[in-house]
Parts: structure tokens; sequence; C-alpha cells
């Protein structure tokens, strides 16, 4: 089950549990945080999401016994969410069910309390909005330029599509397969320099579009790509939540 929610999320998280009222505790709190849950009851469903889909977050209820092992195991080797905050409730106060055996960020011990699950998520906010925006794609059309290896070297005129921390979509109708990129030239908006990031072709449609990752942006780079796709990121938040999201986010450079 998915819960609908109207403005964009600060992270998603996964909900492993059958236990109504812990749900319904951490789905409240995660709400608090612009944090959008996705709730599974058995590890079959909960597997097939850790494989098709990114989360920021997994929290795993060990009263689920066996089965929850088998969420943390198919987590560590998930090529998309091996690095997703984890967290597990333990299945009373004494973390003596095996919670330090399944290698999870944090620990939410039984018995539950508001106070007590808004204190650990908001310890671990800094880690979901770091691997939120490790993954966030901005939806943005710029203009851009896709520099080929072929001597004289030739550069494509293209539009984006979206943008993120690894590399940019885009529509280039004059990308030829035969064509190898050497990088790609943008511009951010709101800057006034365009930078030059070397990238590889990751993947092409039938059409004109294509996805370009980056091979190595510069330090610099880096800084002004992460502030700037911080800055996108929060401006789709509730201002209650920005202001959260602004104390654990990149610092903006004068």
């Amino acid at each position: 089950m998915i819960e609908a929610v109207n403005s964009a999320a600060a992270g998603n998280a996964l909900l492993v549990c059958k236990d109504e009222e812990t749900r319904e505790l951490l789905v409240q709190s995660l709400r608090a945080l612009a944090i959008r849950s996705e709730i599974c009851e058995e590890v079959f469903s909960a597997a097939a999401l850790i494989e098709s889909h990114k989360f920021e977050a997994v929290i795993v209820d060990l009263k689920m016994g066996e089965q929850a092992a088998e969420v943390m195991e198919r987590l560590r080797h998930s090529p998309a969410n091996r690095t997703a905050v984890s967290f597990v409730v333990t299945s009373d106060d004494s973390n003596s069910d095996g919670a330090s055996d399944l290698e999870s960020t944090f620990v939410l011990a039984r018995p539950l309390s508001s106070s007590v699950v808004s204190q650990t998520l908001r310890a671990a906010y800094g880690l979901i909005v770091r691997e939120r925006r490790r993954y966030f794609r901005c939806v943005i059309a710029i203009p851009a330029m896709i520099r080929t290896l072929e001597s004289p070297y030739e550069e494509i005129p293209c539009n984006t599509i979206n943008i993120s921390e690894g590399g940019i979509a885009a529509q280039c109708r004059f990308l030829l397969k035969s064509h190898i990129p050497e990088g790609v030239r943008f511009r951010l908006p709101g800057h006034s320099a365009h930078m030059f990031v070397p990238a590889t072709v990751r993947w092409r449609n039938d059409g004109d579009l294509v996805g370009l990752e980056f091979q190595g942006l510069s330090p610099s780079q880096k800084s002004d790509l992460q502030e700037w796709l911080a800055r996108r990121l929060e401006e789709t938040l509730p201002e209650s939540v920005a202001a959260l999201f602004r104390s654990v986010s990149p610092p903006t450079r004068n």
C-alpha cells in the first residue's frame, strides 16, 4: 500500500510490518518529515519492491521473525537500495531478539512512543536526505551540448529532460549510435559559467532519448551540482520540513 501525498517527498520509506498500531505510529512520524511510506506485510512483496523501487529508508519489524532477516538480506544485496538508511523495530525493549545481527543503521526498541520514534527519525534525517539527493532527478529542460570523441571533435546540441548527481537524460535528434560521447556541456540555471563533464552513454531508447552518466565531476562541479539539486529538492517540500532539510543540506556558497 502506497501512502498518497500531495507534494514531493523528502524521501521514500519501505515499512515491512504486520502490526497495525506500530505501522500507524511510524507512518505518522514519517509523514511529519515529508517522507512517503509504502507498507508491506510479507517478505515476497517487500523483496519485489526492493528490487524494483528506490527507497531512502527501510524499516523492518523483527516481530516478523525469519521474514525480517530475509528482507534485510535482500536489502544488503540490492544494487539500488543497499545504501538506504535501515531501521529495525525490536520485538521487545531488551534488544535481545537479534537486532544487532542484522546490521541495521538504527534500532527502534519497543515499547515505541511517538517522541522516541520522532527523535530517532530526526537523528537519521541527514542520512535520508543525503540518500534522497544522491538519486534525486530534477525535471528540467535546458540546452546542452554533447561533445563526441570524433576528430576534430563535434558538439551536438540537445535539451536535457532531467539532471541528477549521476548524470542527465536528454533529447538529442542528431546523436547517432556511432557517436561516442566524450562529455556534456551545460549551464545550471542561476549559474554564470558552463560546466563540461566527461560522460558516457548509459542507455538509449529507440527514439531520440539518451541517458548520459557522468564520469568524473571535479570537486567544485560536484559541490555546485549538489547545492543546486538540494535547492531544487527543497523547493518541493513544505516549509516546516524545508527548514529541517536546509539544516542537513550542503551550505550554499556565496
